[in-house]
């Protein structure tokens, strides 16, 4: 598809269905969001090919930092590596945020895993449960996924013109496929009871905002870095000392040795210390 398909499905999409999408209360939300880089800026749907998609054509024709858009299904929902993402109606939180930050596209990496810290805290604070995020972008219980992040953005060499980080939570499913049953979870199925999307939202907002708001700040100390690498690792098993299979460069095992400065994941071989760029990392039985 190309770009301009994409602006003219998107537009043709916001006029149809804007009006209908009534999944959340948007007056409580944008009460919650004042203060925050996405107060005005919620757009729902009720119905969506993909809120990144989406997202990412929005930016292109130059919608500000701090747009969020969230919907209530997806009938293509993408996540890393050209998966899908399983995005059933009122059942899972499916948003793509668009930022325009001020930082190096070397340092891009780090946003991602930002949001990450903000999906557990916003999980741990709507339902006490404890996530485990394995690098760069899923958030399990257990050895089952309920969270994956993907993000994307257009760079330049010097600078980010935009970014999109989307992020998609299984929260009410009371089942799965099949083929997902052995690695997929929700929020319903870990609890045995229904979780208002709602309040999920607001929190995860507030979280990214303050996490965002850290990183991208001009005068940021090495005491910060040091402090979101160690929240990093204190809600990962995966960063340290995890025994991994590596899915590139034709596939490599070893044990996990923490982040280097980019955020990129080391991992101690046979044949020395390595960094993983762009491979799925699963933990090796």
């Amino acid at each position: 598809m190309t770009t301009s398909e994409i602006h003219r499905q998107a537009a043709a999409f916001t006029t149809e269905h804007t009006e209908n999408a009534e999944a959340f209360d948007r007056e409580a939300l944008e009460a919650a969001m004042a203060g925050t880089r996405f107060a005005g800026k919620l757009r729902f749907f009720e119905s969506i090919h993909s809120t990144n998609t989406h997202a990412m054509a929005q930016a292109e024709a130059g919608a500000p930092d701090g747009m969020v858009y969230v919907a209530d299904e997806q009938t293509a929902g993408r996540g890393r590596g050209a998966h899908a993402w399983s995005s059933p109606p009122g059942s899972g939180l499916y948003v793509s945020v668009l930022l325009r930050p001020r930082i190096a596209p070397a340092d891009a990496l780090w946003l991602s895993l930002a949001a990450g810290l903000a999906v557990h805290d916003a999980v741990q604070r709507a339902t006490s449960l404890k996530a485990d995020l394995r690098w760069p972008n899923d958030l399990l219980f257990g050895k089952q996924k309920f969270c994956g992040i993907l993000s994307e953005m257009n760079a330049e060499v010097t600078r980010i013109r935009h970014m999109v980080i989307g992020i998609g939570i299984n929260v009410n499913q009371q089942e799965f496929s099949p083929e997902l049953r052995e690695v997929a979870t929700s929020l319903y199925i870990e609890t045995g009871r229904q979780w208002p999307r709602q309040k999920l939202l607001a929190a995860l907002l507030e979280s990214l905002d303050r996490e965002v708001n850290a990183l991208t700040a001009s005068e940021r100390s090495e005491e910060e870095e040091a402090s979101i690498l160690a929240r990093l690792e204190g809600t990962s098993s995966w960063i340290r000392g995890k025994r991994v299979y590596v899915e590139e460069q034709n596939g490599y095992s070893g044990l996990t040795e923490g982040l280097d400065a980019r955020g990129f994941l080391l991992i101690r071989t046979p044949d020395g210390l390595r960094t993983v760029y762009s491979g799925g990392v699963r933990e090796q039985r």
